[in-house]
């Protein structure tokens, strides 16, 4: 094989490859088309706890780090202001509504160090697990610019008030 023939076929190979890419997502962004929650403002009666500033990375399926949801507003990395009141947490991402999801809805924070296209130092993504609209908890893991993980985490945790699905058990039979 000639030098340019393998180069024909490397790129034929690449644009193939970069085809599958857009449809694949493509048909990620029509699944996940539904919004997970409708954009709200927060309560002027709530408490403001504090205010962070955080890279939004991702929302997934809940505890499937890999399975990214593409639904609008959520679908790419952004920059993010996060506000935390006494009874919810706001979420401003570049461009986007604010996302404003209640305690009720909230049923778990934790601590992540990997999820979709991005991995971290042990612990240095914080994971917030709530339930969407369409009735399935999902996580959304925020990386924190000038605090620590623990820091929001320990801020958002008292927010966690809904039942967490991944520790309830069943009735045995």
């Amino acid at each position: 094989m000639t030098r340019e023939a393998a180069v024909l076929v490397m790129v034929a190979v690449a644009v193939v490859l970069l085809g599958l890419a857009a449809w694949g997502w493509m048909r990620r962004a029509r699944r996940d088309r539904t919004p997970l929650i409708q954009p709200a403002e927060l309560n002027d009666a709530d408490v403001l706890r504090e205010t962070i500033d955080a890279l939004y990375v991702a929302t997934t399926v809940h505890d499937a780090p890999l399975e990214r949801i593409a639904a609008p507003g959520l679908g790419y990395r952004s920059p993010a202001t996060v506000t935390v009141t006494d009874s919810a947490v706001a979420l401003d991402l570049t461009n986007q509504p604010r996302i404003t999801i209640g305690a009720d809805r909230i049923s778990a924070v934790t601590q992540a160090t990997l999820t979709i296209d991005r991995v971290v130092e042990k612990d240095g993504l914080v994971r917030l697990s709530w339930l969407a609209d369409t009735g399935v908890v999902v996580d959304t893991y925020l990386r924190p610019r000038e605090t620590s993980a623990r820091h929001l985490a320990d801020v958002l945790a008292p927010l966690a008030t809904a039942p967490d699905p991944s520790t309830a058990t069943g009735d045995s039979e």
